[in-house]
């Protein structure tokens, strides 16, 4: 045993030995006490993580995130985020196998792994939750379905989420992802579930840091893209009420990168509240002739007032759990949509904001609504509102 002992004690000095000789032969030489080496994670909040690499897809950031609803429109856009950093990501999904398979590439092998659970299972919850050290939660619906309540998509399962994260133990940092304009006055039914959602993770977990982002607007999302589908298939718009609801769309990019600025912190983030919109305040209408102006459409539209919209909308939800069959999704016609749209949704005058994250969020005219160019008539180059007859000068 001594002669063993003697042995590895000579090896580890020649290896530090020549660790010495390579750090005074190339200057250029990066050991793991070298700053590059060093994670933009602070140890305040995330406690004391192993940390590998220079940053990049194929380092380690010591996160292992749990990122609840992953697999929606925001998810997307964070798992990559958090991937492009190397960090593992925990992708929580109760759909078919297909339903992550576009995460899979975001990350290195084996970095992005996605685990079958049950909501309302507590047990694969804590499946999920057992390896991480931070969790996600983007859970949330829009509308009803006969298996899943507003309260219970909204309140519910963010509330059981915080409580299972609390009693894990090993969770350094909780982020919630809300709504902006949640509150319990809300006339949305959605907006007031999201608000309690807020209190009881902020209840359980005072150290959790709250995200509002405003309506998200990216190549996957549910207003520019029903508009233009709308806009295409009847050549009409419908405006709710008279289009004048003040509204204050973000970037999805940008609300991915101040959840990540927020995880990444020095822990001042901790138990704050975020309200995240964009640079610009846009009426409904100046939002719809955006979407118009882009994909080269005349604007036509018909307003519906409020009292006929919610006419129009409130068959669905009277039959949703009085047929023996699933309901279409709501589409133009939503009415906790409706409801919700006869208030302004605005930042606060007073809210933490993407400046306190150090971030500065894009315009939505230019690159965030280019998506929309794959509605246009005829080609990206042509359109209803220009002339087809296009000289080859014309073309790059």
């Amino acid at each position: 045993m001594q002669a063993i002992s003697r042995r590895l004690g000579h090896q580890a000095i020649s290896t530090a030995a020549s660790t010495a000789s390579l750090k005074s032969i190339n200057p250029l030489y990066y050991g793991a006490d070298h700053p590059r080496y060093g994670s933009t994670l602070a140890p305040k909040g995330v406690g004391h993580l192993v940390r590998k690499g220079t940053g990049g897809r194929s380092s380690v950031s010591g996160i292992i995130a749990t990122v609840f609803g992953a697999t929606g429109f925001l998810g997307r856009y964070l798992v990559q985020q958090l991937a492009k950093m190397g960090s593992q990501v925990l992708v929580p999904f109760r759909g078919s196998e297909d339903c992550h398979r576009h995460l899979k590439l975001m990350g290195d092998l084996g970095q992005i792994v996605p685990m079958k659970y049950e909501p309302r299972d507590e047990n694969s919850i804590k499946a999920v939750m057992a390896k991480a050290n931070v969790v996600i939660n983007l859970i949330g619906r829009e509308y009803e379905t006969r298996n899943y309540s507003f309260e219970e998509v909204n309140h519910a399962m963010a509330e059981q989420l915080a409580m299972i994260a609390k009693e894990h133990g090993g969770i350094m940092r909780y982020i919630q992802v809300s709504c902006l304009g949640a509150s319990s006055s809300s006339p949305s039914r959605m907006l007031r579930a999201k608000a309690a959602a807020e209190e009881a993770v902020l209840r359980e977990i005072p150290e959790a840091t709250v995200v509002k982002p405003a309506v998200m607007i990216g190549t996957e999302d549910r207003i520019l893209n029903r508009w233009a589908h709308f806009a295409k298939k009847y050549s009409f718009l419908p405006l709710i009420g008279d289009g004048s609801t003040k509204i204050q769309p973000v970037y999805v990019v940008d609300v991915a990168a101040a959840i990540v600025a927020a995880l990444k912190d020095d822990g001042t983030s901790m138990g704050k509240v975020y309200e995240l919109g964009g640079p610009e305040i846009f009426t409904m209408r100046e939002l719809a002739e955006l979407m118009f102006d882009t994909i080269r459409e005349w604007p036509r539209y018909v307003k519906v007032p409020f009292p006929i919209a919610k006419l129009l909308a409130t068959p669905r939800e009277v039959l949703l759990n009085k047929v023996p069959f699933p309901l279409p999704t709501p589409n133009i016609f939503n009415l906790d949509e409706i409801n919700a749209l006869t208030k302004d949704i605005v930042v606060s005058d007073n809210a933490l904001t993407f400046h306190d994250l150090g971030i500065v969020p894009h315009k939505l005219k230019g690159y965030p609504v280019e998506f929309l160019i794959s509605y246009r008539k005829g080609g990206p180059q042509f359109g209803s509102t220009v002339s087809e007859r296009v000289s080859p000068d014309a073309f790059p």
